[in-house]
């Protein structure tokens, strides 16, 4: 009974980091939305010159890409599989003694 709450209780701990890292994704890609049309507006409408709304709009949208490919796990399934392979490994260990 207690392996089951246990269970349950780290399935519970996953899925609420999952979803803090789905809302911090989401919560910094519409900052990104709101924001950037702001800058190019001020941008074009203060000095159509010198076009400067493209630096932050890239440097923001690489600090994005890579923040989704961490939150979506893209590459992290080998991380999953070793944490499975170890923690069964584990558990044989622990039935041998």
């Amino acid at each position: 009974m207690e392996t089951f709450f246990n269970n349950e209780n780290q399935s519970y701990e996953r899925a609420a980091k999952r979803v803090k890292e789905l809302r911090g994704f989401y919560g910094n890609l519409t900052s990104y939305c709101l924001v950037i049309p702001f800058l190019t507006a001020l941008n074009l409408l203060t000095d159509a010159g010198h076009l400067w709304f493209f630096w932050p709009m890239l440097g923001w949208g690489i600090g994005i890409a890579a923040h989704g490919i961490n939150t979506f796990g893209i590459g992290k399934h080998w991380e999953e599989q070793k944490i499975r392979e170890l923690m069964e490994e584990e558990r044989k260990n622990k039935k041998s003694l």
